[in-house]
């Protein structure tokens, strides 16, 4: 049903992908709008291509917010040094949504999930996890200059087989003058040896294509919420297919699914499963979830348990977690769960 198979693969990637440089624009433009207003309504989305970066969406809020300024600082910040020309394209949100949303509804329809595991102590797949630590490090690895050729994007994967990986992989942005034996050889020595242990069984494949110079807009376009599996819990359970980043709590996808995550990590810490998976469901404008279900990996039925301990209202949801700050640019690399101090990775007794 969920995370049976014992051999599979996940991936991350660093905060300098393009698709990441645009889920971190998103979400640096609603913290600046929550730092101000803890009211705004935020769906925010970042399209960047060869040299052009557009934002649109809509917003509602009474914080003044340079909305190009937010994008050309993470930018820099992210490390690249490239000129942008910056579109910006931002509504109001349409009332006929807004309608719904302020008798306290859902912001849309929807499916979210909310899963975890004992196997690791993130409480996530193990793939999951040392893929998201590979890609960290490997951003690490730039910013403090320990391998000053690496530039900022880059993709890291892990193929695991019965609990042991088997293979690792790294495509990484470098300098034009550096060879890819170098490469391979500093990576190996202090990217994956770190992370993993010892590298002796496990296949090591460094920028498989030979050459990795041009990266970020310049060699590919990026778009907000085209990396929800690596947000996520890389492919291994279901998604209903909502992104998460430029998105206030109003909106569903994204609390919604913190919400079955909080729920989750309960029930495995509480011993009602090895692993377990939390879905709800939801009708835009509709206060109550149109549908609430969570088993465990013996496929024991545990949605009278949930019900009982959490509320799934979009209010009671933003309530309890605390969602109306500006705590999102944050979640918007190298995964959004699995990282302790998140509100819905704390665990309760139930």
């Amino acid at each position: 049903m969920f995370h049976l198979l014992q051999r599979y693969t996940t991936e991350s990637v660093t905060s300098g992908h393009p698709d990441k440089v645009c889920d971190q624009i998103s979400d640096a433009i609603l913290d600046a709008c929550f730092a101000q207003d803890a009211q705004s309504r935020v769906a925010v989305e970042t399209f960047g291509s060869h040299g052009t970066l557009m934002i649109g969406g809509e917003v509602t809020t009474t914080a003044e917010v340079d909305y190009k300024k937010i994008a050309e600082d993470v930018y820099r910040e992210i490390g690249y040094e490239e000129d942008l020309d910056i579109l910006e394209r931002i509504a109001k949100q349409s009332p006929d949504i807004a309608m719904g949303v302020d008798k306290e509804g859902a912001g849309d329809q929807g499916i979210m999930y909310g899963y975890a595991t004992d196997e690791t102590d993130e409480m996530l797949p193990l793939g999951v996890v040392l893929s998201h630590k590979l890609a960290r490090r490997l951003e690490e690895l730039r910013r403090n200059k320990t391998l000053n050729w690496i530039r900022p994007d880059g993709k890291t994967q892990v193929t695991i087989d019965k609990g042991r990986v088997i293979t690792a992989l790294t495509s990484t942005q470098h300098a034009e003058d550096v060879s890819q034996e170098q490469i391979r050889k500093d990576l190996v020595e202090n990217l994956f040896a770190p992370v993993l242990g010892s590298v002796e069984d496990i296949e090591i494949l460094v920028n498989p294509t030979g050459k990795f110079v041009i990266g970020g807009f310049a060699s590919d376009a990026g778009l907000t919420g085209r990396k929800i599996m690596v947000d996520t819990y890389g492919g291994l359970v279901p998604h209903g297919g909502g992104c998460f980043s430029g998105k206030d709590p109003t909106k569903v996808d994204r609390s919604a699914a913190y919400m079955c995550r909080f729920a989750a990590k309960s029930l495995v810490a509480g011993g009602y499963g090895k692993k377990c998976l939390v879905s709800v469901a939801y009708a835009i404008g509709r206060v109550e979830p149109v549908m609430i279900e969570a088993f465990s990996d013996e496929g024991k039925n545990l949605t009278d348990i949930v019900t009982k301990n959490f509320d799934f209202r979009p209010r009671a949801i933003i309530e309890r977690l605390d969602l109306r700050r500006p705590i999102y640019r944050d979640t918007a690399a190298y995964g959004h769960f699995g990282v302790a101090g998140r509100p819905w990775e704390e665990i309760v007794k139930i």
